[in-house]
């Protein structure tokens, strides 16, 4: 979760402030695939395409690895890539989406006016004052998205094999 929020935060703001660009059109459009997709069919073709066909990333998560050194350390994130990309994809589509929209929402205000009109920098309008108040409502879809990690877990363990918290649950069912 929290690598899908660091990637859709950037995302969202820089879909705002060029709005119509070729990076807001591919921000959206890949937006729009990641949560459209569901999480189960997201990760059988990651695993088709990174570790069946191009062999870089092991297919079924070993829960029996120990990091003991950096090389165990190196297998343990290499494992763990596909099924964070997974999660973080989808999370990330919702959550840049909200961010572009409460951008938009703030750079049309006064305020946003009255401070390019005191002279202040383009930088520093967009990242002090449109920022802070665009994150107010962004947090609080963050925080009611917390839950949905859970349910997006349960499917996203039993794609690639990791014993984990949905593993649990679907044997305690």
């Amino acid at each position: 979760y929290v690598v899908g929020v660091l990637i859709a935060v950037p995302i969202g703001i820089i879909s705002a402030y060029r709005q119509y660009s070729w990076f807001d059109n591919l921000g959206t459009f890949i937006s729009m695939v990641g949560f459209s997709v569901p999480t189960f069919f997201t990760g059988v073709a990651l695993i088709i395409i990174f570790a069946v066909q191009l062999k870089w990333f092991p297919s079924v998560y070993d829960t029996t690895l120990q990091v003991t050194d950096w090389a165990s350390f190196k297998e343990q994130i290499r494992q763990m890539v596909m099924p964070v990309t997974v999660l973080a994809l989808y999370n990330a589509a919702q959550i840049s989406r909200f961010m572009r929209s409460s951008m938009l929402d703030n750079l049309g205000q006064d305020y946003v006016r009255t401070a390019r009109a005191k002279g202040l920098t383009e930088k520093v309008v967009v990242l002090v004052h449109v920022l802070r108040n665009s994150l107010i409502p962004v947090i609080t879809v963050i925080a009611l998205g917390v839950p949905q990690i859970f349910g997006g877990a349960i499917i996203t363990e039993q794609v690639f094999k990791v014993n984990g918290l949905g593993q649990q649950l679907i044997l305690s069912i």
